[in-house]
């Protein structure tokens, strides 16, 4: 895999990336991430390079090295910056913060921060880093709400208008990549939450998603350069590798917290606790007044491969802190043929059907979560799981025809 930058923009590629390498090819020990291809490489895509990386604490080796401190003691690479998302570069922050400015003690390296930065602003803040290259590694969690996509889609458009090259080292979806689910973002309901329509549960890496920015709406400007991994396929879950799993956010602590995530992120949109504040957050959800009939009416739709259990807690921050509050707890049982997003709205349904004290967030959240009006209106109009899953079926179909263009793997 001796690939020099030189050598591949020669061969003409379309966006002049590492091959993805075939699943079969893998060395024994498994996965090779895009770091770990490029590392191997002896970093030859970065040479010559100011390079500053986009990371956080997911950004590690096979060895649970993080990346940024292993290419800053490599001669064969010269980082000058790191550039920290929402929770920070090292993770320290909680949801809705970031760590700032500041020189990192571990390696004097200045941090930049680009939470809630984005166009000509965060391009400015490439610009004063002096960088020549942005790189991008960040464990994402295969939902659309799940910011550190939509970060990549901030820093590749602000690359772009700072004249960087932007480079993306590929990570697993921990939920595999089969099949995009759920609701498509409509437009007009665009945050940093979804900037544009793609579904609820995507389906992609993190690769793949900036191969699809790029094509479908950043007009083919940016030419994301991609490092794919080698010895994934999309069936596979995060735990078929021996990739260390570092929470990309405080409340993301396990795989299977990102394996629910996608469905039960809705109840950020209510007035129920998402279990923010628990050893089990969005596994865990609930509200004062909350007793067995949830869990009885949400098990009597028998959804596949999940079983809910009545259950009682009291959250340390966040909704209900310190108030014991009741609800279920998410068992899922058989994750081939469990929905997420099926099982969240399926939540939502029953959950104001036997509780009179359910509402939605008085800003309506729930809106940007799902991408349009529709999910609350429907609820609210008494519809059932299924009206309201049929309801985004052929949008669905829609974003699963242009998906197929920009998948690496198979």
């Amino acid at each position: 895999m001796h690939l020099s930058r030189r050598a591949l923009l020669a061969a003409g590629a379309a966006t002049a990336s590492l091959p993805a390498a075939p699943a079969a090819a893998a060395p024994a020990h498994g996965l090779r991430t895009g770091f770990d291809r490029l590392a191997a490489d002896g970093y030859t895509l970065l040479s010559g390079e100011r390079v500053g990386i986009v990371t956080n604490p997911t950004g590690v080796t096979a060895d649970a090295l993080h990346i940024v401190d292993v290419m800053h003691a490599d001669p064969r690479v010269r980082v000058t910056a790191v550039f920290g998302p929402e929770h920070g570069f090292r993770g320290t922050a909680q949801a809705g913060g970031s760590e700032g400015r500041y020189a990192d003690p571990a390696t004097g390296l200045p941090v930049y921060d680009t939470y809630l930065k984005n166009g000509q602003p965060l391009a400015d803040v490439f610009t004063a880093s002096g960088v020549d290259t942005v790189v991008f590694d960040i464990q994402d969690v295969g939902a659309r709400f799940y910011t550190y996509i939509w970060t990549l889609y901030d820093c590749m458009e602000a690359a772009w208008l700072a004249g960087k090259r932007f480079v993306v080292l590929d990570r697993p979806n921990p939920v595999t990549g089969r099949s995009a689910r759920g609701p498509v973002l409509h437009k007009e309901f665009a945050t940093f939450v979804g900037r544009q329509p793609i579904a609820q549960a995507h389906g992609m890496t993190v690769a793949e998603l900036a191969r699809l920015f790029d094509g479908e709406f950043l007009g083919g400007r940016v030419a994301p350069e991609t490092v794919p991994m080698s010895g994934w396929r999309r069936s596979e879950f995060y735990d078929a590798h021996d990739l260390p799993w570092v929470p990309p956010s405080p409340n993301m602590p396990t795989p299977d917290t990102a394996l629910v995530y996608s469905g039960t992120c809705l109840f950020e949109g209510t007035n129920l606790s998402e279990g923010r504040g628990t050893t089990r957050p969005f596994e865990l959800l609930g509200a004062e007044g909350v007793d067995g009939r949830w869990a009885a009416a949400a098990n009597e739709l028998g959804l596949p491969g999940v079983r809910f259990r009545e259950a009682y807690f009291a959250p340390t921050f966040s909704k209900f802190q310190g108030k014991t509050v009741g609800g279920v707890q998410i068992h899922v049982r058989d994750r081939t043929v469990y929905d997420p997003v099926r099982t969240g709205i399926a939540l939502l349904v029953t959950a104001k059907r036997v509780w009179s004290g359910f509402g939605w967030r008085p800003d309506d959240w729930i809106d940007k979560l799902t991408g349009s009006d529709r999910v609350r209106t429907m609820i609210d109009a008494g519809a059932g799981p299924d009206e309201v899953v049929g309801a985004w079926q052929s949008e669905l179909a829609a974003f699963r025809r242009i998906r197929k263009e920009y998948l690496l793997y198979r």
